[in-house]
């Protein structure tokens, strides 16, 4: 007999809905908001009101897509945590309601775990135990899989993301909202050696990317004189903003060099650590261009076997709440109708 599930994400700002049957992905529909890039980033009131207007078309043609009737479905997944919690609360209110009104099962997941078992999406997947690098806007970890019910956080971030790395340098170098993907379309025409950025020396598998925003943030306001932490070295705007001009390429590219160094010298490390030889890549920042090729590299020096999931199901998105809703539902994972979403939650 066959189990579909109803997946639906609302995390954030992208509005996502997907049928997966017997663990195969169906259909997965996203609805973006442009309503935030004039604002430089996410609007939480914004986001929330969005989701209202978008969530029962996005499953309505995530059902057609899927050639799936409604009341073909046997469980309603839908992400609990983490995330902005008026974005969570639609989505969380639908899925309740839809459940109550089917008299199906409701599926809570969380969504960082979500973005690790995206990687048993395609026919070509890892085997247990495998490691998981998972890096976005939010979140940098490391998770080591034992099994799809059976993940642990190994090691992640003590202070800022990866993502938040990308996002506040494009921000510094006066690049539109979302600055993540253009930093990475710089970089490709840059020159990664021309400047040098300090990797922060965190013991263990943890990461820490804060002190790297501050120097980021004293290189461009001293035009690339110098690195110290002192107003006498800044230069007056003129000088930046030219600075800044001639050379966004190679500031891209060494930017995301370091970015990248910090992230997959951890995971090396991990892998040695652990003698877990697959390894996986998951999370938004994924889908940058400058971490698949190197992760692709090192992996191919590693003698490690790789995996990367498309680039759909990088970003936020429900199938990758629908896949971990299909393992949670064979082991008859469910949850109340009582249950509330969580801006913040931990495994």
């Amino acid at each position: 007999m066959s189990i579909c599930i109803l997946a639906i994400e609302s995390s954030c700002d992208e509005t996502s809905a997907s049928i997966c049957v017997d663990g195969k992905i169906l259909s997965n529909n996203i609805a973006n908001q442009t309503v935030h890039e004039q604002f430089g980033g996410v609007v939480p009131e914004l986001a929330s009101r969005a989701h209202m207007q978008n969530i029962v078309p996005v499953v309505d043609i995530a059902l057609q897509k899927a050639g799936c009737d409604i009341t073909a479905v046997d469980a309603i997944a839908f992400t609990q945590a983490p995330g902005l919690i008026g974005s969570l609360l639609v989505g969380t209110q639908f899925a309740k309601s839809l459940a109550l009104a089917l008299d199906k099962p409701l599926i809570a997941v969380h969504h960082m775990q979500a973005h690790v078992l995206a990687n048993l999406i395609p026919d070509n997947r890892p085997s247990f135990p495998f490691l998981c690098l998972t890096v976005s806007g939010g979140h940098t970890q490391i998770v080591r899989c034992d099994g799809p019910a059976q993940l642990k956080v190994i090691g992640e971030t003590i202070d800022d993301a990866a993502g938040e790395a990308f996002d506040k340098t494009a921000k510094m170098l006066g690049l539109p909202y979302p600055g993540g993907p253009l930093i990475d379309k710089h970089a490709a025409l840059g020159d990664a050696t021309r400047f040098k950025f300090p990797e922060p020396q965190i013991p263990g598998l943890n990461f820490s990317f804060s002190g790297l925003k501050t120097s980021i943030l004293y290189f461009l306001k001293n035009a690339g004189t110098s690195n110290l932490f002192k107003e006498e070295f800044l230069a007056d705007e003129e000088t930046r903003q030219k600075f800044i001009t001639e050379n966004m390429n190679d500031i891209c590219a060494s930017v995301q060099d370091r970015i990248i160094s910090i992230l997959l010298n951890k995971l090396k490390k991990a892998a040695a650590e652990t003698g877990i030889t697959h390894i996986c890549l998951a999370g938004g920042v994924s889908a940058n261009s400058g971490l698949r090729k190197a992760f692709a590299a090192l992996g191919e020096k590693e003698n490690w076997k790789t995996f990367i999931p498309a680039f759909e199901y990088c970003t936020d998105n429900a199938a990758m709440i629908a896949i971990t809703g299909y393992y949670k539902f064979l082991e008859k994972d469910f949850t109340e109708l009582s249950v509330s979403p969580s801006a913040r939650s931990e495994w």
